[in-house]
């Protein structure tokens, strides 16, 4: 009758507390372990047991699914579940614990040292007595590992130091982890003492820091949460610690100058990072001084250091990334024992709890970008370009005052034949990569230019997934620093030098390309200011025209501007810039349409490869391909042409349909240059309006013999070549002499 009365009276007392729980995360974790351990029978929980250690754990997924917990391997543990227990001859754990008094309870969740501890302190019969208690028992384990001179301090006098110890673990009503919330604060039993609560995501709960290993035993006067440590009483804040520690006086001294250590004296829920004197000393002379001396720097360096939430080294079971006070984050973690910052382990000692936070004492000093110039801003893959700022005496040129941009290519974009360019040519290069303004990723808009110290303009291209500086893109890894911002490229950009035409020009490999675009009066259109992207096939694409296929192309100017003006579309488009593996549809002037992607860091259109891509120009981009394209859709209607493409094409069937003719394409798709000005000539005003105007001279001797004026598309062609012809002849003396006592000037003179 009694069993069956206990049986009834736990089941109905324990039943609303578990549903209530049933929203936190302590709760919500020992719900996934009960899943996890379904197979092993009823009210098994799962957990995992950190190898070489007594440590367990009611694990997240991640720890689940990885296998380990601080980056060591964890075996599966099947235990029975908070408040039940295990029948002779019957699976699982069918049974509920009894229930008793906290005193009794105390034995049943095995903290039979607090039992002891409790009965020789005469605590004993207030723990079996009336009221509502929550008591935080340290295991036996958490006994053993307290410091041997408190402990014996304690032993020595159980009526006063054990009995207020205890009494330092007691809360004088009843709390669930349901109850314990993320950062509130208990008033313990003993003199009003702060107990500090956490209620981590990962399930874990805390108290001052010790971790609650097995929760919610409920006892008919309260509850029982068993935790992995004991407590000592916290007074001071952590600004009072950091005053009287002596092994942080450098701490101490930048806390201070940055004006940062009233902080930590307020109310709060701090974790700070404290570097010890030896990190400090460390560090470079030149670099801390630097610091120490900027106030706004030495503030971003001290509250770097500084979370504005607890985290305790125990809820710490895997790698996150924490706000610091300073803004930016650091990647705090585990490996075993030791906790990690940034994935290094610099922790000498953890979990010095205070009234408003914890303090883990570190061996090295965490220096933020926005505490760094901007040339100490590059990491482990810039170093090259770095290096050779040092060299070339570019990086002693940026004043820390200034404002500054670097675009740093990765180390592998410099091959060995740029490295062993003349230096003043490499410095040339590594100016075209330095902004004299500072310029965050956010800043950054399609068609912006940014000037380089060198004077050089660099043109910005946005796409979908990508940020491009001309010819080369951006990866992640974007930093500003005290006096600047650096954006990773992956290659030296190239700034454009020539227009479209003039790179087809002094290329023989597109001569024949060339030859055609002139054939169909598109010059003007390569030439002109614009925003191209344009491909290129090379000579090869035109094996076995003869002189008479070209011909035939020519004559038909309608068909020729079908086929170039399918090479053709507005706007840049950098290879790089388009995301991997997925087709990108352009529309070209032709009308047809292009597919592009790239593929193992290869651009394709319409499956063809490009053999060069990203070549610059001033009015677009131009991607070699040594196949002429032809848009798959557009028929052919007469057959000396179609027998002409059928030589150049055979990756794709051209469709035939007698008689069907191409389209006109006027040349309306741009907008020429047209300059209208006053030119004196001869003292003369006249009114020039033009697209073009070469003006060629050839001096011999004293006098000027002829010139000659040509202006492309010019309706004051005549008047000009009338005005200079009846203008008197002027002399002039010569600049240079040949051999012969003859001078040869020749001056070219283009308006674009």
């Amino acid at each position: 009758m009694k069993i069956f009365f206990l049986f009834t009276f736990s089941t109905f007392f324990w039943s609303p507390f578990e549903q209530a729980a049933a929203s936190v995360h302590y709760d919500k974790i020992l719900t996934h372990s009960r899943i996890r351990a379904r197979d092993q029978g009823q009210n098994v929980c799962a957990l995992q047991q950190v190898m070489g250690t007594k440590k367990k754990y009611f694990s997240t997924c991640r720890n689940w699914y990885q296998g380990a917990i601080c980056g060591k391997k964890a075996t599966v543990l099947y235990e029975c579940c908070p408040g039940y227990m295990k029948m002779d001859g019957m699976r699982g754990c069918p049974a509920v614990a009894p229930i008793d008094h906290v005193y009794g309870t105390l034995g049943i969740v095995g903290a039979t040292s607090t039992q002891h501890y409790s009965d020789i302190s005469k605590l004993r019969g207030e723990l079996e007595g009336r009221g509502s208690f929550t008591f935080f028992a340290p295991s036996s384990e958490a006994w053993e590992q307290l410091n041997s001179e408190i402990h014996r301090n304690l032993i020595d006098n159980v009526n006063i130091e054990l009995y207020s110890a205890l009494h330092h673990h007691m809360v004088n009503k009843r709390m669930l982890t349901k109850d314990l919330k993320n950062g509130m604060t208990l008033v313990s039993m003993y003199n009003d003492q702060k107990l500090l609560i956490n209620h981590y995501p990962n399930g874990v709960v805390t108290v001052n820091c010790a971790r609650v290993i097995y929760g919610n035993q409920i006892a008919t006067n309260g509850v029982v949460h068993v935790i992995d440590r004991v407590l000592t009483a916290v007074g001071n804040t952590i600004q009072d610690f950091i005053e009287v520690e002596d092994d942080l006086s450098s701490l101490r001294a930048a806390a201070i100058t940055s004006d940062v250590l009233d902080i930590l004296g307020k109310p709060g829920h701090y974790t700070l990072f404290a570097p010890t004197n030896e990190a400090f000393e460390r560090l470079p002379r030149g670099l801390l001084e630097r610091i120490m001396g900027d106030k706004v720097a030495s503030e971003a360096l001290v509250k770097f250091h500084i979370l504005n939430t607890l985290q305790c080294s125990e809820a710490i079971t895997g790698g996150a990334a924490y706000e610091t006070l300073e803004g930016n984050t650091v990647e705090v973690g585990c490996d075993g024992e030791s906790l990690t910052v940034n994935g290094v382990k610099m922790v000498k000692r953890k979990d010095i709890v205070t009234s408003n936070g914890v303090i883990h004492l570190i061996d090295e000093v965490l220096i933020p970008d926005s505490a760094k110039q901007v040339t100490e801003l590059g990491g482990a893959q810039q170093t090259t370009f770095t290096d050779l700022m040092i060299q070339l005496g570019l990086a002693s040129s940026l004043r820390p005052e200034g404002q500054y941009t670097l675009l740093v290519p990765l180390n592998g974009a410099f091959s060995d034949d740029t490295l062993r360019m003349d230096q003043r040519r490499l410095k040339t290069i590594l100016q075209n990569h330095i902004i004299n303004v500072k310029v965050g990723l956010n800043e950054l808009y399609n068609g912006q230019e940014l000037e380089t110290i060198g004077g050089k303009l660099l043109r910005v291209f946005l796409y979908r997934t990508a940020v491009c500086i001309e010819n080369s893109c951006m990866v992640r890894g974007s930093k500003e620093g005290r006096n600047g911002f650096i954006h990773i490229l992956r290659q030296i950009i190239n700034p454009a030098e020539k227009t479209l035409h003039e790179m087809l020009r002094n290329d023989k490999r597109f001569s024949v390309f060339l030859s055609l675009v002139k054939a169909a009066d598109l010059d003007d259109v390569l030439s002109q200011p614009g925003k191209w992207t344009l491909f290129v096939p090379t000579n090869d694409a035109f094996k076995g025209l003869t002189d008479d296929d070209k011909d035939i192309l020519i004559r038909d100017k309608n068909a020729l501007r079908n086929i170039l003006l399918y090479h053709l579309t507005q706007g840049v488009f950098i290879g790089s810039g388009f995301e991997p593996g997925v087709t990108n549809i352009l529309k070209t002037i032709q009308g047809g349409k292009l597919y592009l992607k790239t593929v193992n860091d290869t651009l394709l259109i319409n499956e063809l490869k490009s053999r060069e891509s990203d070549l610059m120009a001033t009015n677009g981009v131009i991607h070699v391909i040594d196949k002429l394209l032809y848009p798959a859709d557009l028929p052919v209607g007469n057959d000396q042409l179609l027998t002409i493409l059928k030589k150049l094409i055979k990756y794709i069937q051209i469709k035939f349909v007698r008689g069907s003719a191409f389209k006109e394409i006027p040349l309306t798709f741009y907008k020429p240059i047209i300059k209208t000005y006053t030119k004196i000539i001869d003292g003369r005003p006249v009114e020039v309006t033009e697209k073009k105007v070469t003006e060629e001279r050839i001096i011999q001797g004293p006098e000027i013999k002829y010139t000659r004026i040509t202006a492309g598309g010019s309706d004051n062609e005549e008047k000009l070549k009338k005005l200079l012809e009846d203008a008197p002849v002027r002399k002039e003396q010569p600049t240079r002499r040949t051999q012969g006592g003859t001078a040869r000037r020749r001056t070219r003179l283009a308006y674009p």
